[in-house]
C-alpha cells in the first residue's frame, strides 16, 4: 500500500508529515525503554526481514496482489514504538533508493503503514493475550488475528486521508469499499506471515518477543497416559541477559537474504491492493513521476544489468544490506542515548546524596 506522489494534496500530506514525524520522536523516546544490548541488533534485523518479506507479492484475487505491512510483526517481536521506527527506517529505504511510495507522501505512507498498523495491531494483541491461556499458541493465534485487522484499518485510514485531499473526485464510499475489501484478503496473508514468524520465534527463543515477555509454556512429562507438568527446575536458570542471540541473528539475516535474493524472483507481478483500486476508480488520474526515478535500484532492480533474476536478487540484497545497517545503527543510538541518560542520572543521584551527607 505505497502510497505514491499526487494521490494526496500538498496540505494533507504536509498534515501527515507533521503527524508521522510526531510519531517517530515519540517512538524515539519510548523505544529507549524497550531497547537493550540485545534487542537493539534485533530490531535492525526485524526492519531488514520486513524489508525482504515486502518484496514477495503474493495474488489475493483475479489480477491483484499484496504483500506484507509489517507493522503488527515488529510491534509483538520487538515494542510498538520501535515497531513504528522499523517500519518508518523501511519506507524511508524504499522511497529514497527504490523509488516505492512518493517522497512527498513519506509521511502518510508512515502515518497509514506504520502508525496505524502499529497501534491496532499492538493493541488488539495485548487484549487478546491479556483474555486467552498464556502459551505459545494462544500467543500466536493473537498475532494472526492482530495482523488480520491491522490491514483493513491501514486501508480505511488511507481513505479517510484520501476523502480529506485525494486529487481526484472519485465518490469515496467506493473509494472505502474496494479498497477495505480488498484489504481484508491482503490481511489474511499479512496474517499468516505474521503468525508464523511470530510462532516460529516463540518456539526458538520466546525471551526475545516483546509482546509476551515472560511466556513460558511449562515443560510435560507423560505419566500413566497423562500429560502432567513437570517440577520446578532445581538448578538456578541462565539469566536471560546472558544468553547470546548472534545465532538468532546470523539465522534470521540469511533468511532474510534468501527471501529478498532468490525466492523475490517468484512473486506475484500484479498490482497490489493500492494499484488496483487507484486503476478501477481513478484515483490514480493525477499521479506523479517518483522522484528518486533514475535511482540505479529504481524499482528494485539495478541499472545496467539485464538479466532480470540476477538484478532484481542483487537489489534485494543491497536493500535488506542497508536496511539492516542503517536500522542497526539507529537503535545503538537510541540504545546509547539511554544509557548516557541513565548515567548522567546516576552521577546527579550521587553528588546530591554526597551533598546531603555533607550537611
Amino acid at each position: 500500500m505505497h502510497v505514491p506522489d499526487g494521490f494526496i494534496d500538498a496540505p494533507v500530506s504536509v498534515a501527515a508529515g507533521v503527524v508521522a514525524a510526531g510519531a517517530v520522536a515519540v517512538s524515539l523516546r519510548g523505544a529507549r525503554r524497550e531497547l537493550d544490548e540485545r534487542t537493539a541488533p534485533l530490531a535492525g534485523l526485524v526492519a531488514a526481514f520486513i524489508f525482504a518479506v515486502q518484496m514477495l507479492n503474493f495474488p489475493v484475487a483475479a489480477g491483484t496482489s499484496g504483500h506484507l505491512m509489517g507493522g503488527a510483526l515488529a510491534a509483538i517481536l520487538v515494542g510498538p514504538y520501535t515497531g513504528v521506527l522499523c517500519v518508518a527506517v523501511v519506507l524511508l529505504m524504499q522511497g529514497v533508493f527504490f523509488a516505492d511510495g512518493g517522497l512527498t507522501a513519506l509521511g502518510v505512507n508512515i502515518t497509514v503503514m506504520g502508525v496505524v498498523t502499529v497501534v491496532v495491531a499492538y493493541g488488539l494483541f495485548r487484549l487478546l493475550t491479556g483474555v486467552l491461556p498464556g502459551t505459545r499458541r494462544s500467543a500466536t493465534v493473537s498475532a494472526f488475528v492482530a495482523a488480520l485487522v491491522s490491514v483493513p484499518a491501514a486501508a480505511a485510514a488511507f481513505t479517510l486521508l484520501y476523502w480529506i485531499g485525494g486529487t481526484t473526485d472519485v465518490p469515496i464510499g467506493k473509494v472505502f469499499t474496494a479498497m477495505v475489501g480488498v484489504h481484508v484478503l491482503i490481511g489474511i496473508g499479512e496474517a499468516v506471515i505474521t503468525a508464523l514468524t511470530v510462532g516460529a520465534v516463540l518456539a526458538v527463543r520466546p525471551d526475545l518477543v516483546h509482546g509476551v515477555s515472560g511466556l513460558a509454556a511449562p515443560l510435560k512429562l507423560r505419566v500413566d497416559g497423562e500429560l502432567v507438568d513437570a517440577p520446578a527446575a532445581t538448578r538456578e536458570p541462565e539469566p536471560v541477559a546472558a544468553r547470546s542471540t548472534r545465532g538468532f541473528w546470523v539465522t534470521g539475516l540469511v533468511s532474510a537474504f534468501l527471501l529478498a535474493g532468490v525466492v523475490s524472483f517468484y512473486a506475484s507481478a500484479n498490482p497490489d491492493g493500492l494499484e488496483r483500486v487507484a486503476a478501477d476508480q481513478g484515483i490514480d488520474e493525477k499521479a506523479e513521476e517518483h522522484g528518486a526515478a533514475g535511482s540505479p535500484l529504481a524499482d528494485y532492480g539495478v541499472g545496467d544489468i539485464s538479466d532480470a533474476r540476477l538484478s532484481g536478487g542483487l537489489a534485494g540484497v543491497i536493500g535488506v544490506s542497508a536496511t539492516v545497517v542503517v536500522g542497526t545503527g539507529v537503535f545503538w543510538v537510541v540504545r546509547r542515548r539511554e544509557d548516557a541518560r541513565g548515567s548522567a542520572s546516576r552521577d546527579r543521584d550521587r553528588d546530591r546524596d554526597r551533598d546531603h551527607g555533607r550537611v
